[in-house]
């Protein structure tokens, strides 16, 4: 695999780690809230939001990357 392809692999498996620990987040806040435990449900929403604010902006960045490497027309 090319240093490129190999960092661009790396980029999409944080983008799905930082997705991953959103959904953790998300099933956590989805308990606490049935429980009626709003400040603790809130914090694992807002945690939630984090991550995937994290997982846009690398994925945000490989579309950079990749609008800046094709040719112009």
């Amino acid at each position: 695999m090319t240093d490129a392809l190999s960092a661009a692999a790396n980029l999409y498996e944080q983008a799905a780690a930082q997705l991953d620990l959103a959904a953790q987040h998300c099933r956590v806040a989805a308990a606490h809230l049935r429980d009626r435990e709003v400040p603790r449900g809130a914090a694992h929403a807002w945690a939630a939001h984090g991550h995937d604010r994290n997982a846009r902006a690398l994925l945000d960045d490989a579309a950079r990357r990749h609008a800046g490497s094709l040719p112009q027309r």
